[in-house]
């Protein structure tokens, strides 16, 4: 059975203490390699190899510094089938998403900030003829990463691209439900040449790898993609010790349809917006607002749409949804699914576990579910539930639609499809969300700032707002 190893100074080695933990295939439900139960130890030997290998690292030229991240790109691409198998077993999600969309977009996180810092430009503002101020950006020094299961490789690279381009060191840590892929970059990593210590990959628990890094005094800054209650935990370690902190937390969207939108392009989208990647997208419409006129007409062909998705082996390219990714998230999701029938919900479809034929049977499968019935301000409809996990509800104005997308503690992304142009700006300036799509989901400008509002986090990702994340700002007044 194949033991992951932690990416330390160069070296993959194998944690301080000897001890390794199950990682598990979510689409058979059976252990298939073994992860470093790393702690302080590993996280202390990381953030000394960050720390060497800072000051060389911090005067690399920026068009150094770029070439190395292209080649980890390029090693990307090349390797890209290995990448997106490794990501479809480890996370249950369907080959044919891991292979269009994840691993792609981490190649592509590469070249983006890669590239970027060869046009990054600072201010310079002349004072009366008599001084010139001029701003300055340096990196902090060694920075922490630590990403989510959802899109394993797709965020783990959204962070350690750009803090490595601004010229920070980094310490790592991927989560511990799905490492395989940054186990592999690790690899990659190597063949290319980046220098050692340049990043570091730490496995293992939140509890003890990711408290340590949050903890460690001699890392400036952390930058989080989970669940809002750990955003919580880092916040209440990190910020006393003022460190910089980007929290990209959880998410309850609402997808606003209203009668005059262009109903099949609504329709289409809002299947997928809802079930992509199991509904285990931050981003995913899981609250489905449509105007009382056509809401009969919407359900009838959405639930009609959701019954022929295929929920099968994530390896065969037929199925549509694969397995969520893991046995304890499969049993919250399903406890969430009686939540709503308890709160009155009405279930138009799915709300049960699906068990698959021969070794899939023990697969963490669940069908796309779908609820109408349930009050804006229920439990179903204001916690996240991060599942394949949909309600549907009419409205019949837009006020009162804004009101109930607006009622969540969440603020992270919302949809609204209208063909009426004034309408579309009225509404995304009242809702209560860092990213509002207009007649599309998850149309991805990497140049634009991404995140969320309330609950839905602190800080921005995405184009310059993290490259200034990942650097300090510095005044130089000088006098003429």
């Amino acid at each position: 059975m194949e033991k992951i190893r932690n990416y330390i100074n160069g070296d993959l080695v194998e944690p301080e203490n000897g001890l390794y933990f199950d990682n598990y295939n979510p689409s058979r439900g059976s252990v298939y390699s073994l992860i470093p139960d790393s702690g302080k130890a590993d996280v202390q030997k990381a953030t000394i190899a960050a720390s060497k290998a800072f000051a060389e690292w911090s005067n690399t030229s920026r068009s150094d510094r770029s070439e190395v991240l292209l080649k980890i790109a390029d090693l990307i691409d090349a390797n890209h089938g290995r990448l997106a198998e490794a990501e479809s077993m480890d996370n249950g999600k369907p080959l044919k998403l891991a292979s269009r969309v994840d691993i792609p977009r981490a190649s592509s996180n590469f070249r983006f900030f890669a590239t970027a810092i060869l046009h990054e430009s600072t201010e310079a503002h002349q004072s009366d003829d008599q001084a010139i101020n001029m701003t300055l950006r340096s990196p902090l020094g060694v920075v922490g990463c630590i990403s989510p299961w959802n899109l394993p490789l797709y965020l783990f690279t959204w962070k350690i691209a750009p803090a490595l381009a601004a010229g920070n060191t980094v310490v790592a840590k991927p989560s511990e439900i799905t490492p395989m892929t940054a186990f592999l970059l690790s690899e990659l990593c190597i063949e290319a040449g980046l220098p050692v210590g340049v990043l570091n990959i730490v496995h293992g628990k939140g509890a003890s790898a990711g408290q340590a890094i949050s903890e460690h005094p001699d890392i400036k800054a952390i930058s989080f993609t989970g669940g809002t209650e750990t955003g919580k935990r880092i916040a209440a370690t990190a910020a006393p010790m003022f460190k910089k902190l980007s929290l990209e937390l959880g998410g309850k969207n609402p997808n606003i349809i209203f009668a005059d939108c262009d109903f099949e392009d609504a329709l289409k989208t809002s299947v997928h917006s809802s079930f992509a990647n199991q509904g285990q997208i931050c981003l995913c419409g899981s609250r489905i607002f449509v105007e009382r006129s056509m809401y009969e007409k919407f359900r009838a062909a959405f639930v009609d749409k959701v019954n022929k998705l295929k929920v099968g082996d994530p390896f065969d390219a037929g199925s549509n949804l694969g397995a969520v990714v893991s046995k304890e998230h499969m049993e919250k999701v399903l406890g969430y699914i009686e939540l709503a029938k308890k709160e009155g919900g009405k279930l138009l479809t799915g709300g049960e576990r699906i068990v698959l034929e021969g070794e899939l049977s023990g697969g963490y499968y669940i069908a796309p579910t779908v609820f109408e019935g349930l009050s804006f301000d229920c439990q179903t409809n204001q916690q996240e539930i991060f599942g394949p996990v949909v309600t549907l509800a009419p409205f019949d104005a837009e006020e009162e639609v804004i009101k109930m997308a607006n009622s969540t503690e969440y603020g992270l992304s919302a949809t609204v499809w209208t063909t009426n142009l004034k309408r579309a700006n009225r509404v995304s300036n009242q809702l209560e969300s860092g990213i509002i799509w207009v007649n599309c989901w998850l149309f991805r400008d990497l140049r634009t700032p991404f995140g969320g509002i309330k609950k839905s986090g602190v800080g921005r990702e995405g184009g310059w707002d993290v490259l200034e994340f990942f650097s300090e700002k510095k005044n130089v007044c000088m006098k003429l």
